[in-house]
């Protein structure tokens, strides 16, 4: 037991640095790219990403998530498990392409929007069996391979964005470096299965199996839908009702969000696994392991929402006066997070509970409300309205999955509320200090320092102890050769 636990914390580690340097770097090209372009070409873009990203979910249809949880479960049937998927996934990629190219002509868009769909639907088909690879890899509990690859990925995206716009080449050529770091992640995700792991990526038609994996990946897959037009159909709707330009603020506000999610993704990435065997072997284990999460959700997503609200109008001066207009829909955008991130371990539990069904049900009504909350604000208030329903349906997915925690685990929510009122009182105190000296001193050192006081008053009034720190120091004391033979 003690094993897994300091697996978890290792791999959450690791896991959590790549993907920092990951959204670093994720971030400082999107930088370069909004004040290159400026919002109308920055929708162009965006919205090709966003329309064929809607897509995707078709060739997975939630088997990426199925195929972990089997992994950790019963590694021996690995292979099987792998082939019969490759197997499903290979007549899905065809029919998901066909189906971005007929809908993309029917919609009417200018030639070079099509084009640049063309470009991000090849970087559609060869991410999803990229995830399907690294799928394999997380079940068995290392994200080593994983965190090397996310870094090499955005790696190679700056360095074609940036000598594509000092040769002033385009959009199709940036859409074309996007291609490019995606054709290395599924080379580099298929050769770490053929000779690290020594699997076949064959696929293998086994009946049975493709029914049951069918049958247990089809909440997932509804699930996966319901999410990806949750997460990518506003910035579609904003195309379509409001235009380029509204894309391109919404994207400034959605890119923060985007670049934000490492925490939790990262966090919940490793705890995953764990979750779902505790499901199956150690209840008491599952208890303690749910409610560290949200309370470390807590702790850091408070002063990363409020500080960057705090802080909007500096933040937007990285993408030049163009994009002033993205100051109010950011912060609105800030708030959501809290909900987003607290939202990441309530649905990983229902998922690894086996309780998928429930999550998909959530999921769909959260939907529901996001595609009318839409279709009435953007009209009427273009980023900014699309901004209110992030806010609102995220509160809504997480009250929803709320609910159905009691029935699951006896979890002890007064612990979670007592983390929760510590770290809002130290968010306020931060707040109020961000606010008095953003405009007196350098905003780099106010940052500093109100984070510095953030923990500091957290720390006195009993929001995380000492061996809370030693043990995340502990984590990455393991020498990387250990991690990688893991």
């Amino acid at each position: 037991m003690t094993e897994k636990i300091t697996n978890i914390a290792k791999n959450t580690s690791y896991f959590t640095f790549a993907l920092v340097l990951q959204k670093i770097i994720s971030f400082t090209y999107f930088t370069l790219i909004a004040r290159a372009l400026g919002p109308a070409d920055l929708g162009k873009y965006y919205f090709a990403i966003s329309f064929t990203t809607i897509f995707a979910i078709f060739i997975d249809i939630g088997l990426a998530g199925v195929l972990t949880r089997e992994v950790a479960k019963i590694k021996e049937q690995t292979q099987k498990l792998l082939s019969s998927i490759m197997a499903i996934k290979l007549p899905l990629a065809f029919i998901s392409w066909l189906a971005v190219i007929i809908f993309i002509n029917a919609l009417g868009y200018p030639d070079l929007t099509k084009q640049l769909v063309y470009l991000s639907v090849i970087c559609m088909l060869l991410d999803s069996f990229t995830l399907t690879f690294f799928a394999v890899v997380r079940g068995f509990h290392n994200l080593a391979w994983e965190s090397i690859a996310s870094v090499i990925f955005q790696l190679i995206v700056l360095i074609f964005g940036i000598i594509i716009l000092k040769l002033g080449l385009g959009l199709r050529w940036l859409m074309g470096g996007l291609v490019a770091a995606s054709i290395f992640n599924f080379c580099y995700s298929s050769i770490l299965l053929i000779y690290r792991w020594r699997l076949t990526l064959w696929p293998m038609i086994d009946n049975h199996l493709i029914k049951l994996l069918l049958k247990i990946a089809l909440p997932f897959a509804i699930y996966g839908i319901f999410q990806r037009v949750y997460i990518y159909l506003d910035s579609v709707l904003l195309s379509l009702l409001a235009g380029d330009k509204y894309v391109g603020l919404y994207q400034v506000t959605f890119k923060m969000i985007f670049a934000l999610q490492f925490l939790p993704l990262a966090f919940m990435a490793s705890l995953y696994p764990a979750l779902s065997a505790y499901w199956h072997n150690n209840r008491e284990q599952l208890i303690i392991t749910f409610e560290r999460a949200m309370n470390y959700l807590i702790i850091i997503s408070l002063p990363i929402a409020i500080g960057i609200a705090a802080i909007a109008d500096k933040v937007i001066l990285l993408f030049k006066s163009g994009f002033t207009e993205a100051i109010f829909p950011l912060q609105i955008n800030m708030l959501a997070i809290i909900f987003m991130f607290l939202g990441y371990p309530v649905g990983s539990l229902l998922n690894a509970c086996d309780k998928q069904t429930v999550n998909t049900m959530n999921m769909g009504i959260t939907v529901a409300a996001s595609i009318m909350l839409n279709l009435i604000l953007i009209p009427k208030f273009q980023a900014v309205g699309a901004s209110i329903t992030v806010l609102l349906t995220n509160l809504l997915m997480l009250i929803l999955g709320l609910y159905w925690v009691p029935k699951i685990i006896k979890y002890r929510p007064r612990k979670i509320l007592s983390v929760l009122w510590k770290s809002a009182l130290a968010t306020a105190v931060m707040a109020v200090f961000i606010i008095y000296l953003k405009n007196l001193i350098n905003i780099l050192i106010v940052v500093a320092f109100a984070g510095m006081l953030y923990f500091i008053i957290l720390f006195l009034l009993g929001g995380f102890k000492k061996e809370d720190v030693f043990s995340v120091i502990r984590s990455f004391s393991k020498t990387k050769s250990e991690n990688l033979s893991e």
